[in-house]
């Protein structure tokens, strides 16, 4: 008799379990990036009353005849569908569209896992996670052009804020008019400003002179060295040869390297009015220090900006993903560790190889399905019920086989 109360006691605690995973779920409803759990029940042994036997002759089988001894909670799993990206705007709020987690390292060297990309900047320039300060990884760049090397160890990423950063200048276009009326071997003077690789500004000169019918020369006279010599079309008073030159700039007293930038004239004409000819564009950019960093939607690069318009790369977030990612531990503060059963990390760039992208601005809101929960409430509450009336039913039953000596 006292069998049935003790099968009712299992599944009074697993149904009790089951609605201690329903309350976290629900508890976490807007928990950035957290994934809900569920629960599989299973039954327990059974004691076998009478084994089963096989047909002979003219008898047949029989069943084996037994009683289940209750059930027990099977597992506690989580579901890693997609959760809704919410936009936030914010410039440090990171979301994972599709498979994979960010990577964060605490300051013992310890790596973490998570689908919560809300980061900040702190003093130092690190990107770490707003709500434990662990440093956000990936790779940096290295060599010129900035190459990422997926193949090394991952690093904390910093943003060097107390940079600057110049471009010197490469190319120079030329725009306007060169008077098809100017005396010849009367020089016009065009001036423009150029920039070496510490952003110092260096003012060039360059005097055109007219040498003939459509024909003029070029040279530069200070600040660089170089000349040509162009010819334009006598019909149109568009250039016809000429249309590309090169000008040298000495290193500076301040250590700047020696450059070289191409001046393009291919826009200039020779028209009857006033010269006009100036330099509509050059390459070149004045020293900036860092204002902020930007990060690539999808590939997860990470740029500094500076206050001159210039971007440089500076690191390239890393994504990694888990053959089972239900396998990972759960420590708290919407971190994961990697369980015995979850398989290797498979770490890389965003949005390659089955890892999901990178999306700015936004964040992953939790997959719990508010309905489905409450009706798995429901279910946990009838079924516990229904096991408290077992054991009720059971203790009246005892209490009227101890009435029968009375």
């Amino acid at each position: 008799m006292l069998r049935s109360m003790f099968t009712a006691i299992s599944a009074l605690n697993a149904h009790q379990t089951w609605m201690d995973v329903i309350g976290n779920n629900l508890a976490n409803v807007n928990t950035t990036g957290y994934k809900t759990s569920f629960v599989r029940f299973q039954d327990q042994i059974s004691q076998l009353l009478r084994p089963g036997s096989s047909p002979t002759g003219t008898r047949g089988g029989v069943d084996p005849m037994q009683v289940g001894l209750g059930m027990r909670v099977g597992s506690i799993t989580q579901s890693f569908t997609q959760g809704a990206l919410t936009a936030t705007g914010r410039l440090g709020d990171l979301a994972v569209q599709g498979d994979g987690f960010f990577n964060y390292r605490d300051a013992a060297g310890t790596m973490f896992y998570s689908r919560d990309g809300s980061i900040d900047l702190d003093a130092d320039g690190y990107l770490v996670n707003t709500n434990t300060g662990y440093r956000l990884q990936g790779w940096l760049p290295t060599g010129t052009p900035p190459v990422i090397n997926t193949g090394t160890t991952l690093t904390d990423i910093r943003i060097p804020i107390n940079s600057t950063l110049a471009r010197e200048t490469s190319e120079l276009t030329m725009r306007g008019n060169l008077n098809a009326l100017q005396p010849a071997g009367t020089p016009v003077t065009l001036t423009f400003g150029v920039y070496d690789s510490f952003g110092a500004l260096h003012n060039v000169d360059v005097q055109a002179t007219r040498t003939g019918a459509n024909a003029w020369s070029w040279t530069a006279v200070a600040g660089g060295t170089g000349s040509g010599t162009l010819t334009f079309d006598p019909a149109t008073g568009a250039l016809a040869t000429g249309g590309t030159g090169t000008i040298n700039v000495a290193a500076s007293a301040a250590g700047a390297q020696a450059f070289t930038f191409d001046v393009d004239f291919t826009s200039l004409t020779q028209l009857e009015t006033d010269s006009s000819a100036y330099a509509a564009f050059q390459d070149g950019v004045a020293a900036g220090t860092v204002t902020g960093y930007a990060i690539e939607t999808k590939t997860g690069q990470v740029y500094a900006q500076y206050s001159n318009g210039l971007q440089n790369l500076v690191a390239q977030l890393a994504v990694t993903s888990f053959v089972n990612p239900a396998g990972l531990v759960k420590v708290g503060q919407n971190l994961y560790q990697q369980g015995v059963n979850a398989g290797e990390p498979n770490t890389g760039l965003p949005d390659s190889n089955g890892r999901g992208a990178v999306i700015p601005g936004s964040v992953e809101a939790s997959n719990v399905d508010l309905s489905q929960e409450f009706t798995n409430m429901i279910l946990a509450q009838r079924g516990f019920q229904a096991s408290s009336r077992v054991i009720t039913t059971s203790d009246e039953m005892l209490q009227e086989l101890v009435n029968l000596k009375r």
